[in-house]
């Protein structure tokens, strides 16, 4: 599902001719940013694609959201939590948490 804005690539939906992704501003515009805030989010972007990719959103935006929710999900499948992938900066986070939660310590 391709438009004048936004094209499917790579398993995801981006800003046709650059490397934003169109997940990226629907963010920003559930967040409630203008496009023009958006636009200044990501200067690479003219401010007719990002009203471009925020109506190619909303008139699809089901499949959208499906499609966000999918890459979320692989994305937590596939990443490893910092405590097994370096046990010791985990361990050093830990006790910088333990050192800001009781500071007279």
């Amino acid at each position: 599902m391709n438009s004048e804005y936004v094209e499917f690539k790579n398993g995801g939906y981006y800003v046709k001719g650059v490397r934003v992704s169109l997940d990226s501003i629907v963010h920003c515009f559930q967040q409630g940013a203008s496009p023009e805030a958006i636009q200044e989010d990501f200067p690479v972007l003219q401010l007719s694609q990002v009203y471009g990719a925020i109506a190619f959103y909303l008139d699809n935006k089901a499949e959208v959201d499906r499609t966000i929710r999918e890459l979320e999900r692989e994305v937590a499948a596939s990443t490893i939590p910092v405590s097994v992938a370096d046990p010791e900066l985990w361990a050093k986070i830990e006790k910088a948490r333990a050192a800001m939660a009781n500071p007279r310590a």
